[in-house]
């Protein structure tokens, strides 16, 4: 007569899609210790920007909801004196 214990239940590892773990993101501004975010700073703004010049959402980039703020505004702020593009080609 097989035994009516249930199974014990595997443990699910990494993301819902089972792509490996997920690596733990910071915030490069709180890392740094920076403040306030600079829109003269081009070279850094660039990087939280995508290759057709897209602002890269928080998700992507890692950064935390107040620098993430203060980073669309002053990309934002950037374009309009033109120190960043609003697309690439």
């Amino acid at each position: 007569m097989p035994s009516s214990k249930p199974k014990p239940r595997r443990e699910k590892k990494g993301k819902a899609g089972g792509f490996g773990q997920a690596r733990r993101r910071f915030c490069h501004f709180c890392k740094e210790k920076i403040e306030e975010v600079d829109y003269k700073n081009h070279t850094t703004l660039r990087r939280f920007m995508s290759d057709k010049g897209k602002i890269r959402s928080r998700r992507i980039t890692g950064t935390c909801r107040r620098h993430q703020n203060q980073l669309g505004a002053a990309i934002k702020q950037a374009r309009e004196l033109a120190l960043l593009p609003y697309v690439n080609r």
